[in-house]
């Protein structure tokens, strides 16, 4: 079964800690000096937030829990002629997750992945930039997560 995915970027971690738990009535599955995550079944949502991401919504996505999910997700993209940024296996938000990009048209990013484990580092580097999220960079064109030279700008 999939579940819907929102990242939040807060200024205050534990402040954020404390309201959410409240608001949800459960503690986060997850918590690290940066990040915490709660995995809901009412509503079905992996909420994560993170000192990391601008502030507000960074990033939406779904989460599949089998193979067969994600492909079934990355058909529908491809379906839909969605430009997209195939990742792969990739280390994010202390998971080793195999994830695909996509850009909605007002620019907001989307990820479509399956988590496989657990991971120690935020990010698959120990030197990313305290800031950084795993999101890819905007390209400045609506519904484009990546730049190619068609005359788009997307790869298609």
């Amino acid at each position: 079964m999939k579940r819907f995915h929102l990242h939040m970027g807060v200024e205050n971690l534990e402040e954020s800690i404390r309201f959410y738990t409240a608001l949800f009535g459960a503690p986060p599955v997850k918590t690290k000096s940066d990040y915490a995550k709660w995995m809901l079944e009412d509503p079905r949502i992996n909420f994560a937030i993170s000192t990391r991401a601008k502030k507000g919504v960074d990033h939406l996505g779904i989460q599949a829990d089998a193979e067969d999910e994600l492909e079934e997700l990355r058909g529908r993209i491809q379906a839909g002629h969605l430009p997209v940024v195939n990742e792969g296996k990739t280390v994010c938000c202390y998971a080793l997750s195999d994830k695909s990009w996509i850009q909605d048209p007002s620019g907001l990013p989307w990820e479509t992945y399956r988590t496989m484990e657990d991971a120690q580092l935020f990010s698959g580097s120990s030197e990313s930039p305290e800031g950084a999220c795993c999101t890819p960079e905007p390209r400045g064109v609506p519904n484009c997560s990546a730049p190619s030279t068609n005359t788009t700008g997307c790869y298609d």
